[in-house]
């Protein structure tokens, strides 16, 4: 008798879940879309039995400061919730942004919390664009990443990216190389590549990675990119 009440109750709150959700759909997707708008609200339904959203708002200061949470629910055909689908996490971002004739420059701080699992990620990026001449461009990033899995082999890690892109707009040709060192050495990885544009939504694209090393693997893939 208590198992089927409990089970009862547990359709009954996702039958609940499932109209609250779908009636907060209905409801923003009446709102005009906005490019100031400082809500963020970004609901889908993945399939007839999965939820998510995203939630949160934005402050637009010199550091464009937001903050939110992802939320996600799933549940098998007998309305049953399913173990571990469940999603609640915290993020927040700060960026900067800086624009000039000569190019621009991007600076960003990440943080995002697991509430479920107990894990987390702190991420700082760095990104910076040069018009070296009529016809070569640079780009060149960093990126910093810091998590904690307490399910993990490695509970901490450290991962650091650099990526430098070189650009022939004329031609539409681009030279790419990047590294990641995790762990302060443990683990290294490089991928050095090119990407050609053949038609306006065409792109041909070959890379090696980790070129110095005996088990290297190269690829070699053509993207073709269709919107309406």
């Amino acid at each position: 008798m208590i198992v089927a009440r409990f089970r009862r109750q547990g359709t009954g709150l996702l039958t609940m879940l499932k109209m609250t959700f779908l009636f907060a759909v209905g409801a923003f997707a009446a709102l005009p879309a906005r490019a100031d708008n400082l809500l963020i609200w970004n609901p889908v339904q993945v399939s007839d039995q999965s939820y998510k959203a995203t939630m949160g708002f934005r402050l637009p200061f010199e550091w464009e400061t937001s903050a939110g949470a992802d939320l996600g629910l799933a549940a098998t055909d007998g309305d049953a919730i399913l173990p571990g689908s469940g999603q609640a996490t915290l993020w927040g971002k700060i960026t900067r942004v800086r624009v000039t004739p000569a190019g621009n420059a991007q600076q960003s701080a990440g943080v995002r919390v697991d509430t479920l699992r107990g894990s987390g990620s702190l991420m700082l990026s760095r990104a910076k664009s040069f018009i070296l001449s009529d016809s070569l461009d640079l780009q060149t990033s960093r990126f910093v990443n810091v998590g904690y899995d307490p399910l993990a082999a490695r509970q901490t890690s450290v991962t650091a990216t650099q990526a430098v892109k070189l650009i022939y707009p004329w031609t539409g040709t681009s030279l790419t190389a990047n590294g990641s060192v995790t762990d302060f050495g443990q683990d290294f990885s490089s991928t050095v590549g090119v990407s050609q544009n053949i038609l306006p939504n065409l792109n041909l694209n070959a890379a090696v990675n980790d070129p110095l090393s005996a088990g290297r693997a190269a690829s070699v893939n053509v993207n073709y990119r269709v919107t309406w």
